[in-house]
């Protein structure tokens, strides 16, 4: 099934819901072989390209939402940093160096629900800086926005907004009782309608089983983004998912080949938990369906460290895309 599933997808089709279903009932060193066919996929419609992202917390913690993962909830002591709106050159001295680094993308990540009018100026101030300062694609992850304030974001520059989606509709209410799965898909049709592209992916590990991890990657697909960020979970002290367990590598890798069979011209951006999740076969990811990757530090967590990456980058004969 598996070389009937590849062969139709690089004739132009798509795999079914039951197909991928079967995919994640593969097993053990069985997954390579799901691999190999993920990696000859990636080549055929993405070519070697690898896009490279960096973002910046700059806003952090006190959040009022109870996201079970979250270590800025202001629900859970994780002691992670409180602190309001860096300033905007402060930020463009962040991006600037990222952009010396080698990220071609650079985000603007806020805590909380959504953002404040106040605080949205001082977004869009942030973005005209970059703009006139660096060649870096802007990009911006500010919670809930309805239409008009996404209108501004494009006026301002921003090409992507990102907005995740989490987990599948059916689990989300495991993971956040204080807004909906609805809400979120709101704030994606709200980026797109006013022409902004969109990254939306989830975190893998959240307790979700592995067709609803599938249910994720299709509900993806429909919304039709262009941009999949997939992290695994970290677990944080004091969060109610601190004592949960990473997936094992495998299990990674093979996640990350289904979202390729499902989504095989969309870029795949392997993000937060990729230390941990993938250990040492994170050059494997890259073979997987991965052809994005975000690099420095995350929210809260310490990412790889750059020079790790740019030689697994070099030694795969990767081209850092434009």
């Amino acid at each position: 099934m598996l070389h009937e599933i590849y062969d139709r997808i690089l004739g132009g089709g798509d795999i079914t819901e039951d197909e991928a279903f079967y995919l994640t009932r593969i097993k053990g060193t069985e997954i390579l072989n799901l691999v190999s066919a993920a990696n000859r996929v990636t080549r055929h419609f993405r070519g070697d390209r690898l896009e490279i992202c960096s973002i910046v917390n700059a806003k952090s913690g006190n959040c009022s939402e109870d996201c079970s993962f979250c270590a800025q909830s202001s629900r859970y002591k994780t002691g992670a940093k409180i602190y309001p709106m860096a300033a905007p050159r402060e930020i463009l001295d962040q991006a600037l160096a990222m952009e010396r680094r080698g990220a071609k993308r650079f985000s603007l990540v806020t805590s909380g629900r959504g953002i404040s009018d106040r605080d949205l100026e001082a977004v869009l101030i942030t973005l005209d800086l970059l703009k006139r300062n660096t060649g870096l694609h802007l990009c911006a992850s500010l919670g809930i926005i309805d239409e008009n304030k996404a209108l501004l974001l494009k006026q301002a520059g921003l090409t992507m907004y990102h907005h995740n989606l989490e987990a599948a509709p059916s689990f989300f209410s495991r993971i956040c009782s204080t807004h909906t799965y609805e809400d979120r898909v709101s704030t994606i049709l709200a980026a797109r309608k006013a022409g902004i592209g969109v990254c939306s992916g989830g975190i893998i590990g959240l307790g979700e089983s592995p067709l609803q991890r599938v249910e994720l990657a299709f509900e993806i697909r429909r919304l039709g983004v262009e941009s999949i960020p997939i992290n695994f979970l970290s677990p944080i002290r004091g969060t109610p998912l601190e004592d949960s367990n990473s997936p094992l590598p495998l299990i990674c890798l093979q996640t990350l080949a289904i979202f390729r069979m499902i989504h095989p011209k969309s870029v795949i951006r392997l993000c937060g938990g990729r230390k941990d999740g993938l250990r040492e076969l994170q050059a494997l990811a890259f073979m997987a369906g991965a052809d994005g990757v975000m690099i420095g530090d995350y929210l809260t967590t310490q990412g790889e460290e750059l020079n790790k990456d740019f030689r697994i980058f070099a030694d795969l004969g990767l081209e850092i895309a434009t």
